[in-house]
């Protein structure tokens, strides 16, 4: 959804309406960060521990920032999100610039906080919630990552940019369960990051860089497949309506 005011390239909304919008950014990556690295911090560090509450506290906690703040920022909360709105021109690049620094900053806070709330044994025992592969390779665990992510920036596509979907007053409950669903099954095997704000903040305060760039490259590539893809597919001109035309909301707007 190309926000309200907010032009394709060009200049930034007024710094006021830019910072309220970075700050909702900064929160809901921030609320992301805590709960969903605290509840790894937790549940312990084995790579099975936890999965189903590890999984419903990230899906659970994006749901309900996007519904109660997407209306102010649009609710990405992750900078492979909006990387891919960027690619697509549905947000400037000066504000989705604005954005990840505010999604970064939150992450690294509340790794912060983490970090000050849970004694050292928990810290040690889970990198302080960085990512790490387990059982699995390299290539693998890039794959993993890029795909889980694909899924997550597809629906949020789908949900938010297509004016067909009718399921845009619940989007926030749809792209929730995906990162339910992405932990439940890439958890054991990368952490299912799909956010480099959620990696960086763990691994920054906890100075833990293991194959670090699987955590960036994955998500950045997933994100960006799907949006391109999303956007060419379905959101651009698809050329006049055949006879008869088509129902209403058939053809979506260019980006």
């Amino acid at each position: 959804m190309r926000l309200p005011g907010t032009p394709t390239i060009g200049p930034l909304p007024s710094m006021a309406e830019t910072w309220r919008r970075s700050f909702v950014e900064l929160l809901g990556t921030f609320a992301l960060v805590f709960v969903g690295v605290g509840t790894i911090m937790a549940v312990g560090p084995q790579a099975d521990a936890g999965t189903l509450e590890v999984a419903l506290a990230h899906g659970l906690v994006i749901a309900v920032m996007i519904s109660a703040v997407g209306h102010i920022s649009g609710g990405y909360f992750n900078p492979a999100i909006t990387f891919g709105f960027m690619l697509t021109r549905r947000i400037s690049l000066l504000l989705g610039l604005f954005y990840v620094f505010a999604q970064f900053a939150g992450g690294v806070l509340a790794a912060l906080l983490l970090r000050w709330v849970f004694p050292a044994a928990n810290r040690d025992a889970t990198n302080l919630g960085a990512p790490a592969r387990h059982t699995i390779g390299l290539g693998q665990a890039l794959v993993v990552e890029a795909l889980l992510t694909f899924f997550l920036v597809w629906v949020v596509f789908a949900t938010t940019t297509d004016p067909r979907s009718t399921y845009s007053a619940v989007a926030g409950i749809a792209i929730g369960l995906v990162v339910v669903f992405d932990n439940l099954m890439g958890y054991p095997l990368t952490g299912a990051i799909i956010n480099p704000a959620r990696a960086l903040g763990p691994q920054l305060i906890g100075n833990s860089w293991s194959d670090a760039w699987i955590w960036y490259v994955g998500p950045l590539a997933g994100g960006a497949i799907a949006a391109l893809l999303y956007d060419e597919l379905y959101l651009r001109p698809m050329g006049p309506p055949p006879p008869g035309g088509e129902p209403p909301g058939a053809t979506a707007s260019g980006a």
